[in-house]
């Protein structure tokens, strides 16, 4: 028994590594290990003498299952603290710089807008982005021939056979919002929407989802002379230069009469747009006087009240004053634009699943 155990004792304290350890315990208390050999035998042995073998083999397996777990341990440590002497860190060394995420350019551009109408008394309306025929259409003085109701212009929302229920459209315009908000506010009133819209639509300066904002101002006696002058004073905050001059053009919207494509003088000299001179000009938005249907549909008295109304592409905007060429580079996935027009986007996809920009 003696020598068994320094033979094992002696050869543990030996071990090199685990995979000799391992196959010193194999050897000695695995199944076939010489002392499991050895308690196999205590039950061939008279009572007398498993009664002095039994605790002495008990006792030498305990101390040899110890010797492997204190080897083992101390085969551990020696292999941390070579890897902690070849992996050394300088912990005083500055942290590696990571890109900040910045807001996307359409929602900037919208925080802008918002801001700027806000300190002209315009507070902010919303609505659902699916919305009913009433809403998006005849509500506004849209007729049922009119192209904008046709199926190659307007995602309609399916309807299962016997559905009877009225139509349903993704919302072409923010204007349902503006017959929302006279619903619920009646006159007087000044608010803008912006929000998605959709249309069938997709090319270099088209897309089926983009974005709007409207605006909207009813009082007793507002008309195109202030419509002219909010209109100004946005160019003038938005693009950040003082000399806007804008044209009206004589133009039709069924939800408002008289109407008006609105143009801001501009030049392209060098291949960029500037905003304020030059001799071109450049259309940013339609607007008009409220129709009086439109007025009624709000639940509006049009003897009583009268207003304007305006409606800008927000996608639109952001490209004119960041210089961004192809509204579509706002839904691409390659980041780099995002950088080149000073929005520099975090390339880590966030617990959201998307990209943080």
């Amino acid at each position: 028994m003696d020598d068994l155990r320094q033979k094992y004792i002696g050869a543990i304290a030996d071990a090199a590594d685990e995979p000799a350890l391992e196959e010193l315990r194999l050897q000695a208390v695995g199944k076939k290990g010489e002392v499991s050999l050895m308690m196999r035998e205590l039950g061939r042995m008279t009572p007398d003498e498993r009664q002095e073998m039994g605790p002495k083999l008990n006792a030498l397996k305990d101390e040899i299952n110890s010797a492997l777990a204190a080897k083992k341990a101390a085969l551990a440590d020696a292999a941390l603290n070579e890897r902690l002497r070849a992996e050394w860190l300088d912990v005083t060394l500055p942290g590696r710089p990571r890109r900040q995420g910045t807001i996307h350019p359409v929602s900037q551009v919208t925080d802008e807008i918002t801001a700027i109408f806000a300190d002209m008394g315009f507070s902010v309306a919303e609505g659902p982005q699916i919305e009913s025929d009433w809403f998006n259409f005849d509500a506004l003085n849209i007729p049922p021939e009119h192209p904008a109701r046709q199926e190659h212009d307007t995602f309609f929302m399916s309807r299962a056979e016997g559905d009877d229920r009225p139509p349903h459209v993704l919302r072409t315009h923010t204007s349902p919002v503006q017959i929302r908000a006279m619903q619920e506010t009646g006159a007087p009133i000044r608010v803008i929407a912006p929000g998605r819209v959709y249309r069938c639509d997709y090319d270099q300066t088209h897309t089926p989802m983009f974005h709007q904002v409207e605006g909207l101002a009813i009082g007793r006696d507002i008309s195109m002379a202030n419509l002219k002058w909010v209109l100004e004073e946005f160019c003038r905050a938005f693009f950040e230069v003082e000399g806007v001059e804008l044209r009206f053009r004589a133009s039709h919207f069924p939800f408002t009469e008289p109407s008006a494509e609105v143009d801001i003088r501009c030049s392209w000299a060098g291949g960029s747009l500037k905003i304020g001179e030059g001799d071109d000009w450049l259309e940013i938005l339609g607007s008009g006087m409220v129709h009086p249907k439109v007025l009624k549909a709000g639940g509006i008295d049009p003897d009583q009240w009268q207003g304007f109304a305006f409606g800008m592409g927000i996608d639109r905007l952001a490209m004119l004053k960041y210089g961004i060429p192809d509204l579509r580079a706002f839904f691409d996935s390659d980041l780099r634009w995002l950088r080149h027009y000073g929005f520099s986007a975090l390339d880590v996809p966030t617990l959201q699943g998307g990209l943080s920009v």
